[in-house]
């Protein structure tokens, strides 16, 4: 009926509980018959041992391909077309599960679970950088997002295969999942959820993976509906040559002036260069 799909890197310590903790949920919940896969990626210590103990089945990378990359292995391996995934350092609440598969068989495309807490909140760092990836989701999404890379969400596994060609194999695979859901037209969901304290130590690199993060975005966006990323792009330019042309004009700096004209030609490049986007994609999509 259901496969977990669990993504571990060196996560000896947690693995075996997360494991363990599923299962006993999904059986309690008469969510039967039900698998819980472990890609194994390239671990270095017992996250493969620790996992088997608990009852899982192993799909293990000679190396660390990445979290995304994982997700997808997982997901084409397995056995049932609903798919559940959560990481494995304890963080996402199993008890979760069974509302998100509620919440997906009422008609939803994808269930997420929407975390909140002082560990989701916890890094001064993240919360600028998450409050930019959301302004552009939500932008090109038209709509609210809480939570764009939540990694707990339930789903089908032939929809979602149906995407692998352009979601990432990295950090940033649920933010892409999230985007390219949301631009297809495709009812997704959220169930808040708690976020707990990971064990172990964590596998994010903040700035690496946020300019992943940022690329994809980026890509997803100019791929599926490219006018939004051209349109804010112009936006700006229009905005800064308003606000360029009006200092300039009331302490008669012809300098500015002539920099505002060039920011202004700039804006309306950068809109016909979208709606050339438009067309283009209108094109392919009709090949």
């Amino acid at each position: 009926m259901i496969s977990i799909v669990i993504p571990a890197l060196n996560e000896e310590r947690g693995i075996g509980a997360t494991v363990t903790d599923i299962a006993g949920v999904l059986t309690a919940a008469g969510l039967m018959p039900f698998e819980i896969i472990v890609v194994d990626d390239g671990s270095t210590d017992g996250t493969g041992k620790a996992a088997t103990k608990a009852g899982a089945r192993i799909i293990r990378h000679p190396h660390n391909v990445g979290y995304g990359r994982s997700l997808k292995k997982g997901i084409e391996e397995a056995t049932y077309d609903m798919i559940a995934i959560c990481d494995a350092d304890g963080t996402y609440p199993a008890a979760a599960i069974p509302e998100l598969v509620r919440l997906y068989n009422e008609g939803f495309d994808m269930a997420v679970g929407q975390r909140h807490g002082p560990h989701y909140r916890q890094s001064i760092l993240k919360m600028p950088l998450r409050a930019v990836l959301r302004f552009l989701v939500e932008w090109t999404a038209g709509r609210r997002i809480p939570d764009i890379n939540s990694g707990l969400r339930v789903f089908s596994r032939t929809a979602a295969m149906k995407y692998f060609p352009h979601l990432c194999d990295t950090f940033s695979f649920t933010t892409s999942m999230t985007l390219a859901y949301m631009m297809t037209r495709r009812f997704v969901t959220y169930y808040k959820i708690d976020y707990f304290e990971r064990t172990g130590r964590s596998k994010v690199r903040l700035f690496r993976d946020s300019l992943k993060t940022l690329q994809y975005v980026v890509e997803a966006i100019v791929y599926y509906n490219p006018l939004k990323i051209f349109l804010l792009l112009s936006l700006i330019c229009g905005v800064i040559a308003a606000i360029v042309m009006l200092i300039s004009l009331y302490f008669s700096i012809v300098t500015g002036i002539m920099l505002a004209v060039g920011t202004t030609m700039a804006a309306i490049v950068m809109f016909g260069i979208g709606m050339l986007a438009v067309l283009l994609k209108q094109i392919m999509d009709k090949a």
